[in-house]
């Protein structure tokens, strides 16, 4: 395994073992040594998802490992992302550009050419960077995905490259997940493991010892660490819509009610909201109850036209239209604010079905999906409340083209001289193409004010991001033997701050 001495990669031995924060974690450790690093998923499946300065897509997750290691979003830390119209089928994305929709068959035999695109990114990876961490998707024991795998163990093969095999112990059966995802492996895969990761451990490690030494007896392989539970650590999801509080909202003033749609995009945009002391958001699923709030956000959506038969299916039009009457705000984001339009048109069939539907109408706009994707990073300042100059940060990621009188009130003044979204003339309706615009501490600011809010504290996203990613790297730097996994270049001196400064 010597050709490709500089790249690791972590496994599962299931989805959400703890892949991703494993990843973050291992990259912000080598960071702060000095050590040039950095994240690679060479296939994600995932609705949440990052516009990266080379103008591409890649997951959510990689974009947040791409800090961890200090770095801007690349394209090539993520090569292929399939993100889901529908239970068969998938939007393919290669090198940050959509190519199609493919259904699961189809994709399978295509994953023979997808390798290709797969290993030329790593290889720009190792030309630039001494250390590669790779995060797997769901479990390498999957038999079903085995042939032409580019995500887990053909991956590995084919980089030739060791492989880290990490398992939760809250969802209990740790042994039995790492024993019988080793006993699924061919010869040459188990021989490419070198060790075992425990994630999530609550309790007296002494307690767990004996079946460690059962473990590492019973497979010759050794225990790297034992990382245990961490209440209240909150990094950016890869998929899964997390629910959990992750503050104290006790104190709550302000209550915020999010649809949980079945195609939901990038629900990360509300994780600034999560986190804020002063509001109590609570995301709601199929045939939830729809509790009183003073504000409903509508999500974005990956099949717009689906999801909002969905909303008229579980009733929230006429929720909102109460709503509404009742003096609640309303804000749509990229789906969610072409849903708040009056029409979505999807003539060419980019989501799903070619056709029309109606929408709610509480914004005077229809939209258009059109072939072309927009992505891009943008600035600009929100236009409400009386100060019109909080400062706004995001990205668009969108198919659709959206038009009409409603407009002529943006939601937001983009720094380019263009404007972005729309807001109703009676002030209680919001739309923006914009995701991540609560994450800047001024925006986020603004709109609680807007919602109703009086005197909203201040929250930093990226700042708790970045106190997260210590926290987590101190943890994986005193719970696990990483000396075995980088011997070459966690004896060697660099300099942290040269490479935090973009000089090494």
């Amino acid at each position: 395994m010597s050709s490709s001495a500089h790249t690791l990669m972590v496994q599962g031995t299931t989805s959400d073992a703890g892949k991703s924060i494993l990843v973050a974690g291992l990259g912000r450790v080598l960071a702060n040594k000095g050590v040039r690093v950095a994240p690679f998923k060479p296939q994600n499946m995932a609705l949440n998802s990052a516009v990266t300065e080379d103008g591409g897509e890649i997951g959510r997750a990689q974009a947040l490992q791409a800090q961890a290691c200090y770095l801007k979003p690349h394209t090539h830390m993520n090569p292929i992302l399939l993100k889901p119209s529908s239970d068969t089928g998938a939007q393919v994305i290669v090198h940050g550009k959509a190519l199609f929709h493919m259904d699961a068959v189809k994709y399978h035999d295509y994953k023979k050419v997808a390798m290709d695109a797969v290993m030329e990114s790593h290889q720009y990876l190792q030309s630039q960077y001494q250390v590669i961490v790779v995060e797997g998707a769901g479990s390498p024991a999957e038999i079903n995905l085995r042939a032409n795998d580019i995500a887990n163990m053909g991956f590995a093969e084919k980089a030739d490259c060791p492989v880290l095999l990490v398992a939760d112990i809250d969802r209990g059966g740790v042994f039995a997940h790492l024993v019988g995802t080793l006993e699924l492996l061919s010869e040459s895969e188990k021989n490419r493991v070198c060790g075992f990761v425990i994630n999530k451990f609550r309790g007296d490690i002494a307690l767990l010892q004996p079946g460690l030494d059962w473990l590492e007896e019973r497979t010759g392989k050794p225990v790297i660490g034992v990382l245990p539970y961490l209440p209240g650590l909150h990094l950016d999801a890869e998929d899964a819509v997390a629910a959990e509080q992750i503050v104290d909202h006790t104190q709550a003033i302000l209550k915020v009610v999010v649809p949980v749609f079945s195609r939901i995009s990038n629900h990360t945009d509300f994780d600034a909201l999560r986190l804020h002391p002063q509001v109590d958001l609570q995301y709601v699923g199929p045939d939830g109850d729809k509790p009183p709030a003073d504000l409903i956000i509508l999500p974005g959506s990956k099949n717009v036209r689906k999801d909002m038969q969905w909303l008229r299916d579980q009733g929230w039009d006429h929720a909102i239209e109460k709503h509404l009457r009742y003096g609640g705000k309303v804000i749509g984001i990229c789906g969610g604010f072409q849903m708040l339009g009056s029409e979505i048109h999807d003539i060419e069939g980019i989501e799903d079905v070619a056709g029309s539907s109606l929408g709610l109408g509480f914004l005077n706009v229809s939209t258009r999906l059109e072939s072309h994707k927009q992505l891009s990073l943008v600035k600009g300042t929100l236009n409400i409340n009386s100060q019109n100059n909080a400062q706004v940060q995001g990205y668009e990621i969108h198919c659709g083209v959206t038009e009409g009188p409603g407009l002529t009130i943006p939601a937001v003044n983009l720094s380019d001289g263009s404007s972005d979204g729309a807001i109703s003339d009676d002030n209680q309706v919001l739309g923006t193409y914009l995701h991540g615009v609560f994450e800047h501490p001024d925006a986020c600011t603004s709109l609680l004010k807007w919602a109703g809010l009086a005197s909203p504290q201040i929250v930093d996203q990226g700042q708790i991001r970045e106190v997260q990613l210590e926290r987590l790297a101190k943890e994986i730097e005193k719970n696990l033997d990483c000396s075995q996994l980088f011997p070459a270049y966690l004896d060697q001196s660099y300099s942290p701050e040269a490479l935090k400064n973009g000089k090494n």
